[in-house]
């Protein structure tokens, strides 16, 4: 895999990319990368938090977060995960494969917050600040500099009510996968018809993602 720390615990080192569907197949007992995605997901916050918190001193609490959510997205970890050959390494169930779970933007998402967790586990804090300094980071200067500071909601928002509509309707149209790792699917409603759609990991997310549709469609 291109770029990336090598763990010293080769257990570790497998186990961030081991998928829960793979454990239905495998001859011996593993240990899926859910504990250590769900480690990675809060050391990855910490770590995008506190670097806005030090360089941008005159952003307000509503900047940061947005721009926090811009860089620690599914779509933002998918993107560093492809390049960085993370799909290549899974190991997937037959299914998964079969229905290019390699490429599935989710599995890959948190798969880099399992590798995340990880590093943290193998090597430290430090170790994990300079992985995203070479992999993350770099982004936000890009969304700073482009002054992309509001979420797709706030734009999609701002949009109807210059047009005089109502305010947009978020509604879910499905969950799927097990209570602690669901994914939702969420349509935008405006006056009564469907602007977009969007998958994530959280309602949040997938709001954000059908807006983000939503915001294209009405571009064109």
């Amino acid at each position: 895999m291109q770029n990336l720390p090598k763990l010293k615990n080769q257990k570790l080192a497998t186990q961030a990319f081991i998928h829960r569907s793979y454990l239905n197949e495998a001859k011996k007992e593993l240990e899926s990368n859910e504990r250590l995605e769900f480690l990675g997901d809060s050391i990855l916050s910490f770590v995008i938090s506190d670097h806005l918190f030090r360089n941008y001193p005159d952003f307000d609490e509503g900047v940061l977060t947005n721009l926090r959510s811009l860089v620690v997205n599914t779509k933002s970890l998918a993107k560093e995960a492809k390049l960085r050959g993370f799909g290549k390494n899974l190991l997937l169930s037959k299914g998964e494969e079969e229905s290019n779970g390699r490429e599935n933007d989710s599995i890959l998402a948190n798969t880099f917050e399992a590798f995340i967790g990880a590093l943290f586990v193998d090597q430290g804090i430090e170790s994990v600040k300079e992985f995203l300094k070479n992999t993350l980071i770099p982004h936000i200067k890009e969304f700073v500099e482009k002054k992309v500071f509001k979420d797709p909601k706030s734009l999609l928002q701002e949009n109807v009510q210059a047009k005089k509509q109502n305010s947009p309707i978020y509604k879910v149209l499905s969950e799927e996968g097990p209570a602690h790792a669901k994914i939702f699917t969420v349509g935008v409603f405006i006056e009564n018809q469907k602007k977009g759609t969007g998958t994530g990991r959280s309602k949040q997310e997938a709001e954000e993602f059908a807006a983000e549709k939503a915001l294209e469609k009405i571009d064109k």
